[in-house]
């Protein structure tokens, strides 16, 4: 697997949990990546994206929010809400990540993890984001 694909899944685990036991959980990231994952620059990209989706939820939400019609982010599947908060963050906040990735590897995220139909929905939601999208590139790293 890739070192970005598996910080991706390490993300969405991780985000998985941080949106079940609430933000106090958010302390704990640096032993989950530590006890999870050994190669470094994996646990640095997935610290990236944790921290950062983390960082900016409520914006990430309400961009899920005015895309997603006719769905309550908070009625979503936890693992297909927490695939679209990583992934656009990655499309505002990572202007280093082409698009097409950052859909691409979200949409088999939630075909791996969550229902047959997540896939579609998925892709459905982060396509009008990356149509709206501004990119921030006030916090690129690599």
């Amino acid at each position: 697997m890739k070192k970005r694909t598996r910080a991706r899944e390490l993300t969405l685990q991780f985000l998985y949990q941080l949106d079940l036991r609430g933000p106090e959980f958010l302390d704990d990231v640096a032993e989950f990546l530590r006890d999870e994952e050994s190669d470094k620059s994996t646990r640095e990209f997935a610290l990236h994206l944790i921290r950062g989706t983390a960082e900016n939820i409520d914006t990430i939400d309400d961009l899920i929010r005015d895309v997603a019609q006719n769905w309550d982010i908070e009625r979503m599947a936890v693992i297909d809400r927490n695939v679209l908060r990583m992934a656009t963050y990655e499309l505002i906040h990572r202007a280093d990540i082409p698009p097409k990735v950052s859909i691409n590897e979200a949409i088999e995220l939630g075909k791996r993890y969550s229902t047959k139909n997540s896939g579609g929905f998925i892709n459905g939601v982060l396509d009008k984001i990356k149509d709206r999208r501004v990119v921030d590139t006030s916090s690129d790293a690599s």
